[in-house]
């Protein structure tokens, strides 16, 4: 028995430290593979444990992950993968920061579709906005608490984000305020650094950072006064996009509670989706709620919804296109 427990461990450690490596350099689906014979769990068993947490893969999904065929990169597959970090006892972030890296041959759907990967979801686990934001010297808080934000978001004739413009209403709760700053997320596919800020009223264009990778743009604006503690103000700027592939869903995330939030998003009368719904979401690795078909106006070619009062998590449009 004593040299049957020594084979026995002498496996787990090899286990133990094959899995160690693939978190450490991935790729996915090794890391993957690695963590789940580490548990020693059947995919059965895992997608069993994925439906408690709320999560719908199919065992094929989990298969095709583990052998590098497909690759998570829809929503509902990166939430798949936060909580498989929990079932099979990972570090947090340990399998997403692999998704952010190079790597994989296809996505969740068929092989030939349009590769690319849920950027608003990797973008905390990747440390990039953290970094941009430090760069800028920006403090967590910036000193104001949002009382209106309205957003229009434009999509193209090619179905793609063409761009997006927000208007703010802020009050200052500390003295010497001078300044936003700004994150726009792109779609996958996009290119930072051909998109433009524009200062549209009440503020101008300070320092602008972006990171291509993570298709993310943080931008500097600069106000016109110094606000005191109670100031309120109000700003509009917008963000020149254009330059990813197909858009079908536009989301924002609000780390803390706030005040009203209405989003309004048009089409191109040469791309109009079949349908269009709203959704919520308490955190990327959550499953959506509050599902609700959003008529899209003839008129218009437009959707819109209204929070008259934000809470902390996600709210989005999402769309079909056949």
């Amino acid at each position: 028995m004593p040299h049957a427990t020594q084979h026995a461990d002498a496996a787990a450690d090899a286990t133990s430290a094959e899995l160690d490596t693939a978190l450490r350099g991935g790729p996915f689906h090794v890391a993957l593979r690695a963590a789940i014979a580490a548990r020693g769990l059947p995919l059965q068993r895992v997608q069993h444990h994925l439906s408690r947490h709320g999560v719908k893969v199919g065992v094929t999904s989990l298969s095709y992950w583990q052998q590098g065929a497909r690759r998570p990169q829809r929503p509902e597959s990166l939430r798949a993968v936060r909580a498989l970090e929990e079932i099979l006892q990972l570090p947090d972030e340990s399998l997403i920061r692999l998704l952010a890296e190079p790597g994989g041959a296809a996505g969740d759907r068929a092989a030939g579709a349009v590769a690319g990967r849920s950027y608003r979801s990797l973008l905390a686990a990747s440390g990039i906005l953290e970094q941009l934001l430090g760069e800028l010297e920006c403090p967590l808080d910036g000193g104001l608490h949002t009382l209106g934000h309205h957003e229009r978001v434009r999509i193209g004739s090619r179905r793609e984000l063409l761009g997006r413009e927000s208007q703010h209403i802020v009050r200052a709760h500390r003295d010497g305020v001078d300044r936003f700053v700004a994150v726009h997320h792109g779609d996958p596919g996009c290119a930072p650094e051909r998109m433009t800020v524009h200062a549209l009223e009440n503020c101008r264009a300070g320092r602008i950072r972006r990171h291509h990778d993570t298709g993310v743009l943080v931008a500097e604006l600069l106000f016109d006064t110094r606000l005191r503690a109670g100031d309120t103000f109000l700003f509009r700027y917008g963000v020149e996009d254009g330059t990813a592939d197909v858009s079908r869903e536009y989301v924002r995330d609000f780390g803390t509670a706030g005040g009203q939030y209405a989003l309004q998003v048009r089409f191109d009368e040469r791309a109009v989706p079949v349908r269009c719904h709203r959704f919520t979401q308490h955190s990327a690795a959550a499953p959506r709620g509050g599902r609700t078909e959003l008529p899209l106006s003839g008129r218009h070619r437009s959707v819109h919804l209204v929070e008259p009062r934000v809470r902390s998590g996600m709210v989005g449009i999402g769309w079909d296109w056949d």
